[in-house]
């Protein structure tokens, strides 16, 4: 059988008709701005270097991923990339300086490992998010691994889903630790019970509705009390038809399913969303009932082991490294237990999100050896699950080798950071390089592990690196000083999602980037040593009076020293020549 007969017929079809546009393209017969919106919405970026280099964005669907296709992200990388991949904070793998002539044949070595770019980007529902741990939480009420798995099918190519108002994003938690982060999305969907009245316990949804981050934050607000398996899918499509019928379609900025709350009012969207999916039965794209995906894999929950003790999960976890056994210490950050089957999760450590081609093929094989599956993090790490204890060891030092056995999950050095202006158009500063040194100067200080503290880090206001919602939030931003600019930031603190609630980060104060670092550091330190016992920080900022009072001890860092001082203070991380704030036209990369 050829290759070509491999691939899905949906998926040829996307290929073929992508060689055809592009062929028109550059013959000079489409116009820029038509061919700009054809290409997002097959899941190729523009970059802020111009010319033909494009970013391509691969989907995940909850994070999945298989040996074979990390063997595939391996060879595409070293032969059309620069050699390594990134893991996005919501799922995907996205990879660099692809050439625009050869898009299709990168598309057609996906599709033959089943992978696909198509509404990755653009203006359409995105990839679908889960936990993590999705099927392997002992707390969960329900296993969301084929809930999100119908969903992705549910809109992938679906002609309601070709050319919505502004992206559209969908995010499933098995629990309400919300381990998925489901309250920043225009669909949040987390799993929960309810006690009949007959006694009887019945596993259903909560459905948040118009979450959102950027550079205006947003929480998803609840549509009802309880959602049934059997209503679900309908739900999802009633709200993506609420957002296509009255989301803006001439001002990008107020284009989200947040604007259409604020322009109909909550009441108002809500009463449509429901009227929407009560007749929705009419509809020849009905999606009620149990989905198929769903009524064949199951969506039973892992449920809780016998005296087990589970696993702390989630934002603010209490992490505690108390050993100096290399293999001891990773077991205590990056090992979740308690599930009834039995088995163990172990987080392998991926720096910054980054795999090269390979850890790549490293995984793959660590993945067949073990018969693991994996799923990607949304704070770009990699999860193994369906381990045995007696795994655990040999999984380490194999990961050891790789350099991706870092005590790193929950703990301050697992810094999350979007591209910023190494490859993205709307970035203001190198996100990437903070990100490094600030993990460089938490090392430095011996506080590189501290437990139950977040930092994420966006190159611009639109929180890619969604730094609204950690414990330390830095937003990218031009500063002026000594008549010429430089790179900054600002601070943000307190941010949290978690129990189906969310707090944004709040505005502490600006800093010059290189200024950054030092500022962290001392916000960790203050709470290492002043917490109380099991305290998450968002308390521990509050008790000390809130995100102004600890700013106050910063004050002095907000400081720029003329360029003949400290020339390296207008010069961004990564970076040799002076501080220049370009930007390119937006692409919609989150």
């Amino acid at each position: 059988m050829s290759q070509t007969a491999e691939i899905d017929p949906g998926q040829l079809a996307d290929i073929e008709k992508f060689e055809r546009v592009l062929t028109d393209y550059l013959a000079g017969n489409v116009e820029e701005d038509v061919f700009r919106v054809f290409r997002l919405h097959n899941g190729i970026y523009g970059q802020r270097q111009g010319g033909h280099n494009q970013m391509v964005r691969v989907k995940l669907p909850y994070g999945g991923i298989t040996p074979d296709q990390l063997d595939k992200l391996a060879d595409l990388v070293d032969r059309f990339s620069r050699g390594w991949g990134h893991i996005t904070t919501r799922q995907n793998i996205q990879f660099h300086f692809v050439q625009l002539e050869k898009i299709p044949e990168v598309m057609r070595e996906l599709a033959e490992v089943g992978l696909t770019t198509r509404e990755a980007c653009g203006d359409a529902v995105r990839n679908v998010m889960g936990c993590h741990l999705a099927g392997a939480c002992p707390k969960e009420h329900l296993d969301i691994s084929a809930w999100a798995q119908a969903a992705y099918d549910h809109f992938l190519r679906n002609p309601l889903n070709q050319r919505l108002p502004r992206k559209f994003k969908i995010n499933f938690s098995g629990c309400a630790t919300d381990c998925g982060q489901a309250m920043f999305n225009d669909v949040g969907v987390v799993a929960t019970s309810r006690t009949l009245p007959d006694g009887t316990t019945e596993a259903g949804f909560q459905v948040f509705v118009a979450g959102g981050l950027g550079a205006n934050p947003f929480p998803a607000m609840a549509l009802e009390d309880f959602t049934s398996r059997e209503d679900l899918m309908a739900t999802i499509e009633s709200v993506v038809r609420v957002f296509n019928a009255t989301g803006e379609r001439d001002n990008k900025l107020r284009a989200r399913m947040k604007w259409v709350v604020q322009k109909l009012g909550w009441e108002e969207t809500q009463r449509r969303i429901l009227k929407e999916r009560r007749f929705l039965l009419a509809s020849s794209s009905w999606p009620g009932g149990i989905p198929e995906a769903v009524e064949k894999a199951g969506d039973a929950p892992a449920g809780v082991a016998a005296n087990a003790s589970p696993t702390a999960i989630g934002q603010g976890t209490p992490v505690s490294i108390r050993s100096t056994d290399p293999l001891t210490r990773w077991d205590e950050a990056n090992v979740i237990r308690g599930s009834a089957k039995g088995t163990v999760s172990a987080i392998a450590y991926a720096k910054l999100g980054d795999i090269t081609s390979e850890q790549f093929r490293a995984l793959a094989a660590i993945q067949r050896e073990f018969g693991a599956t994996v799923r990607l993090t949304n704070r770009q790490n990699i999860a193994f699950r369906d381990l045995t204890e007696e795994q655990l060891p040999r999984l380490f030092a194999r990961l050891e080798a790789l350099g991706m056995a870092e005590p790193g999950a929950e703990l301050s050095r697992d810094i999350v950071s979007c591209p910023g202006a190494d490859t993205c158009n709307l970035a203001v500063t190198q996100s990437r390089g903070l990100a490094d040194a600030i993990s460089a100067r938490l090392a430095e200080e011996g506080l590189a592990e501290v437990g139950g503290i977040r930092t994420n880090i966006s190159g611009c206001t639109n929180s890619c690196g969604q730094h609204h919602i950690a414990d330390i939030g830095f937003s990218g931003a031009e500063r002026r000083a000594h008549g010429k600019s430089a790179p900054g930031y600002t601070m943000l603190l307190g941010g949290y999602v978690g129990e189906t609630q969310i707090h944004f980060g709040e505005r502490a104060l600006r800093l010059p980037a290189k200024a950054a670092p030092e500022a962290a550091v001392r916000i960790v330190r203050r709470f290492n040593d002043e917490r109380q016992a099991g305290e998450s920080f968002r308390i521990w900022m509050d008790r000390s009076g809130g995100a102004k009072a600890l700013a106050e001890d910063l004050k002095e860092l907000d400081e720029f020293p003329t360029p003949e001082e400290q020339p390296d203070f207008y010069i961004d991380y990564d970076e040799t020549g002076p501080y220049v704030a370009e930007t390119g036209e937006s692409e919609c990369a989150t």
